[in-house]
């Protein structure tokens, strides 16, 4: 008891208990955020200030240009519009993904791996010039580059956890009487969870970031986008600024509902330790 105390009483256990880095972090995750967050905002003031007033916007104008944004009905409908594209290129891109995975489990695995590997080399936006050519610069053409994206990371992200689930858990989940569809939603698919969730995120990040950039593309070509007006012109400098806020507001949103879902699910069950 005196030998721990002893070494609690150290000067060493005294500095590490009162470092920087230890006082920081006990103060709450949002509070923290907040200060860094406020020292950024006052750094690019004091830069637009001393430095290049004219070209860089300060806060200030972004955050009226972000408000101006947020009530135009136009960027509205753009942001719906590309946003809706992606939630069901999505949807479709998982459901494909899990029927690849399926496949890949019995006959299929080289074949998936073959198709991954080649569609994997070649980025989204390399195909939009062909799916403009077919669909113009439509929200079929947004759809297809979202089911595109996120095919392939979900489906080879699950095919790896379903191949990593322990044959101890199905002989018991057989032993139980489980086969077929119950042997996947109750086994299976819980133990691939983490794997399919990771594959999702990277799937969500590569879609995301390849219907921007179509989105960009259909701006320039006279279509309204984050980034243009109904010309295809490029907005100004406080619009383009907020444009690329909104962007890492979206992100962020979805990122959240990520860390939501893994602390409701993996996390909860014990697959995945608290980060």
């Amino acid at each position: 008891m005196n030998k721990v105390g002893f070494e609690r009483d150290t000067p060493a256990f005294e500095d590490a208990r009162r470092s920087p880095t230890a006082s920081w972090t006990r103060f709450p995750r949002i509070v923290r955020y907040a200060v860094l967050l406020g020292t950024i905002l006052a750094l690019w003031q004091l830069y637009v200030t001393l430095v290049d007033p004219a070209t860089v916007p300060g806060p200030p104008e972004v955050g009226r240009a972000f408000v101006e944004l947020w009530t135009s009905y136009g960027y509205l409908a753009t942001v719906w519009n590309t946003l809706g594209a992606l939630a069901v290129g999505m949807f479709i891109g998982l459901a494909l993904a899990a029927l690849l995975a399926g496949f890949a489990t019995r006959t299929g695995e080289d074949l998936l791996t073959l198709l991954a590997r080649i569609f994997d080399t070649v980025p989204a936006i390399a195909v939009l010039p062909l799916l403009v050519l077919w669909l113009g610069t439509s929200s079929a053409a947004l759809v297809l580059i979202a089911v595109y994206s996120v095919t392939w990371p979900v489906a080879t992200s699950l095919r790896s956890g379903l191949k990593e689930v322990d044959p101890t858990i199905v002989m018991v989940g057989q032993s139980l009487g489980l086969r077929g569809w119950g042997m996947i939603r109750d086994v299976m698919l819980p133990a691939a969870l983490p794997y399919a969730i990771s594959g999702t995120r990277i799937g969500w990040a590569s879609c995301w970031r390849s219907v921007v950039a179509a989105g960009l593309v259909f701006g320039v070509m006279g279509a309204p986008g984050f980034f243009t007006d109904e010309a295809g012109g490029l907005l100004d400098a406080p619009e383009l600024f907020a444009g690329i806020l909104n962007l890492a507001a979206i992100g962020i949103l979805v990122e959240a509902a990520f860390g939501l879902l893994e602390r409701r699910t993996i996390i909860r069950w014990g697959t995945k330790a608290r980060a």
